[in-house]
């Protein structure tokens, strides 16, 4: 249980507060909250409501979820605590891809991440990257050149985008590009968010080889933007087979997918 001091929790940190309980827990409870953080219920429905507003959260009877598909499973710190051994399966097939002496772009994204601290060992590597979290973990690397690409700063993907993230990409030219996603549906892929479509669409287009990582839950998901065709990656990389009905499609289609071994990654 957070600790207030015996003082009143401001407004924005308490937000803050139950939004970590949100992606630790999916679901909190109206009055629950009231008790944890010493607030009416007219404050709590306040702190829900703002929260909601802002995309974050789903209001419910007695109090709010974050289970409630890509909208809400967009934000960073909720991605970045789930299926952690099937993103390390996916990093590690991913770093195979990677010879040194390579550029390399990475978009943004938890799965994205855990390819990122992974890098170093691929050194010497210049990397490309609008990426938070990678930029952090490669920063201080020897025998890593880091290009980390400038825009406006999202909380909520941990990532930097806009014009000037765009605008610097035109400019840049990668051996390899990862690009991860949300959803998949038939042969086409989607995110939610038309600003980090754009930069994941300017990267695929500055890749000489363009690799998705997806995980396998993703397949028979659908967002509002398209971001780009199966067809266009070179390689596509999950943890494990997608459903039936998703594999057909794919293997119609002559898409051919690489599978990561988990357990082998957990081991």
């Amino acid at each position: 249980m957070l600790q207030t001091g015996g003082q009143a929790m401001k407004r924005d940190d308490r937000q803050k507060a139950i939004m970590d309980l949100l992606i630790a827990e999916g679901e909190v409870d109206l009055d629950a909250l009231c008790d944890r953080y010493s607030v009416s219920r007219m404050t709590a429905h306040r702190d829900l409501d703002d929260l909601e507003a802002a995309g974050f959260l789903r209001k419910i009877r007695g109090g709010a979820t974050i289970r409630s598909g890509l909208q809400f499973e967009s934000d960073f710190r909720f991605r970045e605590r789930q299926d952690s051994a099937a993103k390390t399966a996916m990093a590690q097939a991913a770093l195979e891809l990677i010879e040194p002496g390579m550029s390399v772009m990475i978009n943004d994204g938890s799965m994205a991440a855990t390819l990122g601290q992974m890098l170093a060992g691929k050194r010497p590597l210049t990397v490309i990257t609008n990426n938070a979290a990678v930029i952090e973990a490669l920063r201080t690397e020897a025998g890593i050149t880091l290009i980390a690409l400038g825009g406006i700063y999202s909380a909520k993907f941990n990532a930097y985008l806009g014009k000037v993230t765009e605008d610097a990409l035109t400019r840049l030219r990668a051996d390899i590009a990862f690009i991860s996603s949300p959803a998949v549906s038939g042969l086409e892929v989607f995110h939610m968010d038309d600003s980090v479509v754009r930069t994941k669409r300017a990267m695929i287009d500055q890749g000489a080889t363009r690799v998705l990582l997806v995980n396998h839950a993703r397949f028979g998901r659908a967002a509002l933007h398209h971001l780009a065709e199966l067809r266009e990656f070179d390689h596509i990389i999950t943890d494990s087979q997608p459903a039936g009905e998703h594999l057909a499609a794919m293997q119609e289609a002559g898409v051919r997918l690489t599978l990561a071994d988990a357990q082998e990654a957990e081991g």
